[in-house]
């Protein structure tokens, strides 16, 4: 699975971690629809990590369609509330 954080760069990451990536994004979703920014702010931050530590980052000049979308780090509550809706960003591993 290919992921692209914007004003970041693409990661490969291994589709057996699709789960626990699909958890990561749940979470963020939860917190948005609580309305609970400290919340959202440590889950996101997760969520980035995770696709740091986790992926491998694609050279600049491979051009690969992204099979998600992660806002950058500066992504606001705000922002989040309109984007972080229903299913969030990441597919559920069964519909993929």
């Amino acid at each position: 699975m290919i992921v692209r954080i914007f004003n970041d760069q693409q990661y490969r990451l291994d589709d057996g971690l699709h789960g626990e990536l699909n958890d990561l994004d749940d979470a963020v979703v939860a917190a948005v629809d609580a309305g609970d920014e400290s919340a959202y702010l440590a889950t996101f931050a997760a969520l980035l990590k995770f696709v740091r530590d986790h992926g491998t980052p694609l050279p600049e000049d491979e051009l690969v369609g992204s099979d998600v979308l992660i806002p950058a780090d500066d992504f606001s509550f705000d922002e989040a509330a309109r984007e972080f809706t229903g299913e969030g960003l990441v597919p559920d591993p069964t519909e993929a």
